[in-house]
């Protein structure tokens, strides 16, 4: 007994010597993970990151801190007709500069500070976020070219050209493969991030139907599988995998995408619609982290006709260049989500369009008469350009287009003496291929003075706000205008019936 009682005492000993040691250990490492936050600079506790809190009204994110990717984007020059009579371009249906500058003008940020991020507001992303009346495709065609030719507010030398690709808007599907390739790092652990993902992909999933596949790959400092080949009739599931995502450590984007891809394969779906949809800050520090590498990457696994399309979500350390080249390379579209209203549009009203792509590979030629247009410069799509012969080289790669998508395009123009009376002053191809074929159809339509309209409508007045709105965000010279005009234009619409117009009107508004 005495023994027993001898080797109790020391096993007890042992044990309470050996428990505040393990409890001491513990401690140091939560101590050194506080001291020491991952890459994102976010602490790694995942207890915290299990509920992330929004931060006080007046502890928010000051959009001034917002990091600047780059300089304004310049004016583009006149080119001389008789030079280089021939312009050509990759079509471009993304709206994310769009969103972001509204998150950004809602939060505070001022002109000055916006002007400091022009490159992140692409011209065509403001135009191409809005519908207009535009020209139906005719039957057995894909678009529908509307052509208007008016007068310069900024520029009584010159005339404004707009053109408008109206693609269709019927499209048969087998059903979606849907991979969602979502961000969890810890800069994803804030209230317009992660918390905004799960409910955007709310609107998503109540689209789907028993046709459709889904599987979710999270992405941090390694990435994980939450849920593979689920059928996307059974929502409950599908929601409870995505709401139970919580954030830390860094950013190993490589990783998740190369499990994303191949769960895309495993999965694919023939004559489907087979798309991985990634959501992300586009801050990657690990693996793949500069723009070159992502765009060799994705270009390599685009060949495979799995399609990559984007969604950004918050500001502060946002990387909108990432994003886009993401978006450009993996035959997708990018959005930016700055709210509920903006991922119930995307993911939710315009699911079609964000979902089914009808063309691939667009690109726009403009072949200009030297007789008619003396020069011209393209507004916008300065990351877009094509060289002449890219228009009919198959294999070099353009932007696609979704069903019902809108492409809107301005040209300024200086015309010739004898424009008047010349019938056809440039000619407008547009390349296309079918999803899924090699190889790209031709259409080609005249332009000329019969599209002069000497008095503007309010479509095109509002397409002219926008186009002012970003030459004075990218600094150029184009507009002798202010926001206190474009405002004055803006005032002068009926908006009725047109609240996403509305809303650009209140921007405009509260920035001037």
């Amino acid at each position: 007994m005495k023994k027993l009682r001898t080797l109790l005492l020391l096993t007890l000993t042992l044990i309470l010597t050996i428990i505040p040691l393990a409890s001491c250990s513990a401690d140091f490492e939560l101590k050194n993970e506080a001291l020491n936050p991952d890459e994102d600079g976010f602490d790694v506790n995942e207890d915290a990151a299990l509920a992330p809190e929004a931060p006080a009204d007046d502890e928010a994110l000051a959009p001034e801190t917002e990091k600047a990717e780059g300089d304004a984007i310049p004016e583009s020059p006149f080119i001389s007709t008789s030079e280089t009579p021939i312009s050509t371009f990759s079509a471009d249906v993304d709206t994310a500069s769009y969103s972001y500058f509204r998150k950004l003008v809602s939060q505070g940020t001022t002109l000055d500070n916006l002007k400091r991020l022009g490159a992140s507001f692409r011209t065509e992303e403001f135009l191409n976020y809005f519908k207009y009346n535009a020209t139906a495709p005719a039957e057995g065609e894909l678009f529908g070219v509307t052509a208007d030719v008016i007068k310069t507010p900024w520029n009584s030398d010159s005339v404004l050209m707009r053109l408008t690709l109206q693609a269709e808007d019927a499209i048969a599907y087998e059903g979606n493969n849907l991979v969602f390739l979502i961000d969890v790092s810890g800069s994803m652990n804030q209230a317009d991030k992660l918390p905004l993902l799960k409910k955007s992909f709310g609107y998503l999933v109540e689209g789907l139907n028993a046709n459709d596949v889904i599987s979710i790959v999270t992405y941090s400092g390694k990435e994980e599988v939450v849920l593979t080949g689920c059928p996307g009739n059974e929502k409950e599931r599908i929601l409870g995998a995505i709401n139970s995502l919580s954030a830390y450590g860094s950013t190993n984007g490589e990783a998740g995408l190369t499990k994303a891809y191949q769960l895309a394969e495993d999965y694919r779906i023939e004559n489907g619609n087979n798309r991985i949809i990634m959501a992300s800050d586009g801050d990657l520090n690990v693996g793949i982290s500069s723009q070159s590498e992502l765009i060799d990457y994705i270009s390599q696994k685009k060949e495979s006709k799995i399609y990559l399309s984007v969604l950004g979500f918050g500001t502060g350390n946002y990387r909108d260049s990432n994003m886009e080249a993401l978006a450009d390379n993996g035959n997708g579209v990018y959005y930016y989500i700055d709210g509920e209203g903006e991922a119930e549009k995307v993911l939710g009203s315009d699911l079609f369009s964000t979902l089914y792509t009808v063309a691939e590979d667009v690109k726009l030629q403009i072949t200009f008469d030297p007789n008619a247009v003396s020069s011209y410069r393209l507004i916008g799509y300065e990351n877009r350009r094509l060289t002449t012969e890219d228009f009919e080289n198959d294999r070099k790669d353009a932007g696609d287009v979704g069903a019902g998508h809108q492409v809107t395009v301005f040209y300024e123009l200086k015309l010739t003496e004898t424009a008047r009376t010349t019938e056809a002053w440039l000619k407008l191809a547009v390349r296309h291929k079918a999803p899924g074929e090699p190889t790209s159809k031709l259409n080609e339509y005249t332009i000329g003075a019969a599209n002069f309209k000497q008095t503007p409508d309010d479509d095109l007045l509002f397409m002219l706000s926008l186009l002012e709105t970003t030459m004075i965000l990218h600094k150029t010279n184009a507009p002798a205008s202010t926001l206190a005009a474009v405002l004055e234009t803006l005032n002068s619409l009926d908006l009725s019936g047109h609240p996403d117009r509305a809303e650009f009107r209140a921007l405009i508004a509260r920035l001037a």
